[in-house]
């Protein structure tokens, strides 16, 4: 089949809309029409060479739709049913899976090649060419085709255009509070960064307790934003953070501090140590460069003072249980995901939302195809 999909075709190029030969799904796949998806941060880093995937490549990794199609290996989809898109994979089956680690499937493994899961050929085409998918999803398109386990069945009465958001940056934010920082009730926190996955951070926080959370960013908009999400106190920078933060402690430092901006640097590590308590748990959610290998941190600090750096990958979530149960929290007015889309756009106006995103208007933006809601 023809469809519509947003082609990267070189490094710090614009993302081009192709009409693109689409194959159907092979045994242990999924042909999906997408209503919606999130433009996260790293399909950025996809276009700057942060994140190397390989190119030419389909965009998007956050999406919704509905099942179209199915392999004959599928036994749990069948056409009709509403899904999200993970963007890691869950088997199931390997030991990450299996011990309630799905964020760390073996499967992940295979995603950076753009290929497909199943055999690493590819079902997407365009100019003669085949083409790779981000996180072996590609959801900036109409239709896609992808492996089951990027699938992630909810039911059928909630909204598509923002059910995509969980399938990367709410779940990161949220467990980045919830499950890696162990925020508890009392806790105090630092959340560095307001985006998609900042701000999903921040009610992560508040919904586990927090006493006081405070939102590091430049923009005016996000902070207010966040303020409205859960935030107690916000800082435009990290010199004016650091005042902030003592004086929300009381001097003590952040029981738990989470860095979520949209480029990671390992040169404010030391700052977030120095404003991380004794004891308290220093998170890094954000993209570093691939090539980055150096941070600046005062180790007598961390091991004088007990602090811990935890890394963590989609908020060390498992996304076959949280997906459904943030959605859950969601109709019970308890998860807010209607704030977190500042705008939305068509296909075609992908590099628009870009531009948006560069710029700190948005929270998050979003695709929305025709049938989104």
């Amino acid at each position: 089949m023809h469809t519509q999909a947003a082609v990267l075709w070189g490094r710090n190029a614009p993302w081009s809309i192709e009409t693109i030969d689409l194959d159907p799904p092979k045994p242990p796949e999924v042909l999906v029409e997408l209503r919606a998806s999130g433009m996260c941060h790293s399909d950025e880093h996809i276009v700057t060479g942060d994140m190397p995937f390989r190119l030419p490549c389909i965009g998007g990794h956050e999406g919704a739709g509905v099942v179209r199609a199915v392999g004959e290996h599928v036994s749990w989809l069948q056409p009709g049913d509403h899904v999200v898109f993970s963007f890691m994979p869950s088997c199931g089956r390997c030991s990450s899976c299996s011990t309630g680690h799905q964020s760390l499937c073996d499967l992940g493994a295979k995603i950076y090649s753009g290929m497909q899961i199943y055999d690493e050929t590819a079902r997407h085409h365009a100019k003669g060419i085949d083409l790779a998918l981000a996180c072996g999803i590609g959801s900036f398109a109409h239709h896609t085709v992808v492996h089951e386990a990027s699938c992630v069945k909810i039911a059928k009465h909630y909204r598509l255009d923002l059910a995509c958001l969980l399938g990367c940056g709410f779940v990161t934010g949220w467990g980045s509070a919830v499950y890696a920082a162990g925020v508890r009730p009392g806790d105090t926190v630092v959340v560095a960064g307001a985006g998609g996955i900042g701000a999903a951070a921040v009610q992560g926080a508040r919904l586990a307790g927090a006493r006081t959370i405070t939102v590091i960013d430049p923009s005016e908009h996000k902070r207010d934003e966040a303020l409205k999400m859960g935030a107690t106190h916000t800082a435009a920078d990290w010199i004016e953070a650091k005042d902030v933060v003592a004086e929300a402690t009381w001097n003590r430092g952040a029981d738990k501090f989470i860095c979520a901006m949209g480029v990671g640097d390992g040169q404010l590590v030391a700052q977030a140590l120095a404003m991380t308590a004794k004891r308290g748990r220093l998170v890094i959610t954000n993209i570093h460069p691939m090539l980055e290998r150096e941070i600046r941190a005062n180790l007598m600090d961390l091991t004088l003072t007990e602090k811990q750096i935890v890394g963590t990958l989609y908020g060390s979530g498992n996304p076959r249980a949280d997906i459904p149960k943030i959605l859950e929290l969601y109709s019970a007015g308890q998860v807010d995901l209607e704030s977190m889309v500042t705008r939305t756009y068509p296909l075609e106006k992908v590099n628009e939302g870009y531009a948006d995103m560069r710029a700190g208007a948005n929270i998050r933006g979003v695709l929305v195809y025709p049938g989104a809601r």
